[in-house]
C-alpha cells in the first residue's frame, strides 16, 4: 500500500531518497505484521461470515450488511500474499495486468468497506432514533439493494479513476507506487479522499452523535445498557477515523509534498498508516460480529450448533463402536456352540444320538434367534437411550435473547 492507501509498498527509486527512502531495513517486521494479519483476519471473517448468514435467515437487515462487509474484508486478506512479495523484494514479477487486477481489486474492497460502514451506521440510526417513522427502510430487500449499490459504485469509481500507466511502471517494475504523480492522479487522490473518507466519515460521525443523544435521554435504557452502546459506538468511530482517516491524510499530503525538501517524518508516518489500514478487517468482526448484542446472540448459536453437531457425531460413532462389539459376539457364541455340535453328531453313530444331535441343531437355531432378537432388542434399548439423552439436551437448550439494541 502506498500512500494512496491500500496496499504494502515496495519503495521505488527515487532523486529525492529523503522523502521516500529506498531502503526498507524493517522487512521482517513488515511480512509479521502482513501474516498476523492474514492468519486472524481469516478465520475471524469466515466465522463473521457464518453469524452473519443466521442474521439473514432471520431477516434481519443488518446480516446482509455484515455479510457483504465480511466479503469485503476476506477480499482484502486474499491479495496480501502478493503484495508481501513485492514489499520484500521491491520488484513486481508479475507484469502489468496482474498489478492492475490487484490494485483494481484492493480499492474496490476499500471503498465498498468505507460504504458499507455508512450503511450499517444509517441503518442503526433509523433503528435508535426513528424506529417507526422509517421502518420500510429496514426491509432486507432494501439492504440487498444497497449493498448492490455499494458494491457497483465501488467497482465503477475504480474503472474511472485506475488507469495501466498509472499504477504500472514495466522499467522500474513497479506496482503502484509511481512516483512523481501527475495532475490527474492527484485529482484522483483528492476524490478517493471525499469519496473514501470525508463523505463516509461525516455520515457515520452524525448517525451515531444522533443515536448517542438519544440513548442518553432515554430514561428506560438502564446505566450499564448505556454503557455498552455507548462503548460500542466510540469502537465504530475509533474503528473508522483511526484506520481509514491516516490513510487518506496521507493522500492529500502526499499531493502536497510531492517536492518536498526534507520531511523524513512523511515516509515515517506513511509505513504506520498502512498498518493501520490493515487492521480494518480484524476490528470487523471484534466489534460488529462479538461486541454487538447481535452479533454475540448469533456466534454463540453458530458455537452450539457447531457443539452440538459434533457431539452427535460423537455418539453415533460410539454406538456403532457398542453394536460392533455385540454383534462380534454373538456371532463368537454362535461359531462356538455349532462347532461343538458338530464335533459331538460326527463322534455318535447310535439313532439315539443322532436324535439327540437332532434336538440339538433345533436348540442351536432357537438360540440363533434368541441372540438375534437379544441384539435388536439392546439396539433399540440404545437407540431409545440417545433419543431420550438428545430430547433433554434440546429442551435445555434456550435461544438467547435479542436485546432491545441491535448495536
Amino acid at each position: 500500500m502506498n500512500a494512496t492507501g491500500t496496499t504494502p509498498t515496495a519503495f521505488p527509486s527515487l532523486n529525492d531518497s529523503d522523502c521516500y527512502p529506498t531502503d526498507n531495513p524493517e522487512k521482517k517486521i513488515f511480512v509479521a505484521l502482513h501474516l498476523a494479519v492474514i492468519l486472524i483476519g481469516i478465520p475471524s471473517n469466515i466465522f463473521f461470515l457464518f453469524v452473519s448468514y443466521r442474521l439473514i435467515r432471520q431477516k434481519n437487515e443488518l446480516g446482509v450488511y455484515l455479510f457483504n462487509l465480511a466479503l469485503s474484508d476476506l477480499l482484502f486478506i486474499s491479495c496480501l500474499p502478493v503484495w508481501i512479495q513485492y514489499g520484500l523484494h521491491d520488484t513486481w514479477f508479475y507484469g502489468k495486468t496482474a498489478c492492475v487486477v490487484c490494485v483494481f481489486l484492493l480499492f474496490t474492497n476499500f471503498y465498498t468497506s468505507a460504504i458499507l460502514l455508512s450503511c450499517i451506521a444509517v441503518d442503526r440510526y433509523i433503528a435508535i432514533v426513528h424506529p417507526l417513522q422509517f421502518r420500510e427502510f429496514r426491509k432486507r430487500r432494501i439492504a440487498v439493494s444497497v449493498s448492490i449499490a455499494a458494491w457497483i459504485f465501488a467497482v465503477v469509481f475504480n474503472v474511472i479513476t485506475v488507469h495501466p500507466n498509472s499504477v504500472y511502471s514495466e522499467d522500474d517494475s513497479i506496482c503502484l507506487d509511481i512516483f512523481p504523480l501527475t495532475e490527474m492522479q492527484k485529482r484522483v487522490s483528492v476524490a478517493r479522499f471525499t469519496v473514501g473518507f470525508l463523505i463516509p466519515a461525516l455520515v457515520v460521525g452524525f448517525c451515531y452523535w444522533q443515536i448517542y443523544s438519544d440513548v442518553k435521554k432515554n430514561q428506560t435504557l438502564g446505566s450499564m445498557e448505556r454503557r455498552h452502546v455507548f462503548k460500542l459506538l466510540g469502537g465504530i468511530l475509533l474503528t473508522l477515523y483511526l484506520c481509514f482517516g491516516p490513510v487518506h491524510i496521507m493522500m492529500v499530503l502526499r499531493v502536497l509534498l510531492e517536492k518536498c525538501p526534507n520531511p523524513n517524518w512523511l515516509f515515517i508516518g506513511y509505513k504506520v498508516t498502512v498498518f493501520l489500514s490493515m487492521l480494518n478487517c480484524l476490528a470487523d468482526p471484534l466489534l460488529y460480529g462479538l461486541m454487538s448484542r447481535t452479533g454475540q446472540a448469533s456466534a454463540s448459536n453458530v458455537l452450539l450448533n457447531f457443539r452440538r453437531m459434533w457431539k452427535k457425531k460423537e455418539k453415533q460413532r460410539e454406538t456403532g463402536h457398542q453394536n460392533s462389539h455385540i454383534l462380534g459376539t454373538a456371532s463368537s457364541i454362535r461359531s462356538m456352540l455349532g462347532n461343538m455340535i458338530m464335533r459331538w453328531m460326527l463322534s455318535t453313530r447310535s439313532a439315539v444320538n443322532m436324535c439327540l444331535s437332532s434336538q440339538a441343531v433345533l436348540l442351536l437355531m432357537h438360540l440363533n434367534q434368541t441372540l438375534s432378537s437379544s441384539v435388536l432388542i439392546l439396539q433399540d434399548l440404545m437407540l431409545n437411550s440417545l433419543c431420550q439423552q438428545t430430547s433433554g439436551a434440546l429442551r435445555r437448550f434456550q435461544h438467547p435473547c435479542v436485546a432491545l439494541s441491535e448495536l
